[in-house]
């Protein structure tokens, strides 16, 4: 009752909103502290990006928070980035009490990868995204119509089942385009079946903790990722293999092996990786600016994947990142800016070679 009595005094007093809005500023030192740019196109992107954050945290914690009626939501897309997102993927997560049973069902889509997680932990409480349970559609029984169901819930069942630990807290949905333009995406739908249903009313206890883990959210993310982007400035126009235990805790797919770094251009300058694609189910590179936000892939060509690459007679790949099309085959358009971030990815590979960089005049590209 002291919790609770402690959560209406904090309610009606306002002092709920004070430390919400307390938060938020102290977030802003993210943006403003000595191991982070200071342009002013970096500056300004870094306001944007809390502001971003902002609306994750707000639409994940305060309006999609009840695990007893929860619905799939997109929670990282074009205008909501973070932590390297992926441009060929569509990101979706629901609520979800890791002691309670669920129901998904959906129609798979043509999209090339769907894969259904539960996770535990949040970027503001604990700093991390733990995999409690995974389930791909490669592994699934889906009819002939595309349809399934899930069972999602800490007791293993027949068929498709999705496991869940008391410490569950969120279920998260990937999905992978190779053609964006003509794959379908898949529509899915959860319920929990082992108990009500209904969303519960909003209590003074419930908007108390909403409030404080958005908040939490803006800063822990922005912390989280601002430390990522100073650590790759150690091997600029590189891409070494990312740690992959930083990768999990983060909420990564274990079947990928990432590549981060940063890229930093002069303004006649043109960064060529090249790479021999292994035996692999996907792969994909992207920049993103010092934020670890994608740049923007709706209007500009920033990033490629096997797919959309152009190879070489011998299965090689060549991409080549600069300010402006030097005319070659595989050019990702910088978008304005001198420097960021960047990411090349295997997706279940049976190897893992690292791409190799190096840093050119423009001149030496163009037409060639």
């Amino acid at each position: 009752m002291s919790d609770e009595q402690d959560a209406v005094g904090r309610v009606i007093s306002g002092q709920a909103w004070d430390d919400f809005c307390d938060t938020l500023k102290a977030a802003g030192s993210v943006v403003l502290d000595e191991n982070s740019p200071g342009d002013l196109l970096t500056r300004a992107e870094g306001w944007r990006y809390l502001t971003r954050l902002l609306r994750a945290g707000l639409e994940t914690f305060v309006e999609a928070a009840d695990p007893q009626a929860p619905f799939v939501r997109r929670t990282a897309h074009e205008t909501i980035k973070m932590g390297m997102d992926n441009p060929d993927n569509l990101y979706g997560s629901a609520p979800i009490d890791g002691n309670c049973t669920y129901r998904i069902t959906g129609s798979r889509g043509s999209v090339h990868y769907l894969g259904f997680g539960t996770q535990a932990g949040n970027y503001g409480a604990t700093g991390t995204l733990e995999t409690t349970g995974y389930l791909e559609a490669k592994d699934m029984e889906i009819d002939a119509d595309g349809r399934f169901e899930i069972i999602m819930g800490a007791e293993e069942t027949p068929g498709n089942w999705l496991r869940t630990e008391p410490r569950s807290r969120t279920l998260i949905v990937r999905q992978t385009r190779l053609d964006h333009e003509n794959e379908i995406p898949a529509e899915i739908t959860i319920e929990r079946i082992d108990g009500p249903s209904s969303p519960r009313h909003l209590d003074p206890a419930r908007m108390d903790r909403a409030l404080a883990t958005a908040g939490q959210f803006v800063i822990g993310c922005s912390r989280i990722f601002a430390s990522w982007a100073s650590g790759f400035e150690s091997h600029v126009n590189e891409l070494p293999r990312f740690d992959p235990e930083t990768a999990r805790i983060a909420g990564g797919d274990p079947n990928i092996a990432n590549y981060h770094s940063y890229w930093r251009l002069g303004p006649n300058e043109a960064l060529v990786i090249e790479a021999t694609p292994p035996e692999c189910d996907y792969w994909n590179f992207q920049l993103a600016n010092h934020w670890l936000e994608s740049l923007d892939y709706r209007y500009f060509p920033v990033h490629i994947n096997n797919h959309t690459a152009v190879s070489r007679d011998d299965g090689s790949v060549r991409v080549v990142v600069a300010h402006q099309n030097p005319g070659v085959e595989n050019w990702l358009d910088t978008c304005g800016h001198g420097f960021g971030t960047m990411c090349w990815r295997w997706i279940r590979a049976s190897e893992h070679p690292q791409p190799r960089t190096r840093v050119v005049d423009l001149k030496e590209l163009r037409g060639g």
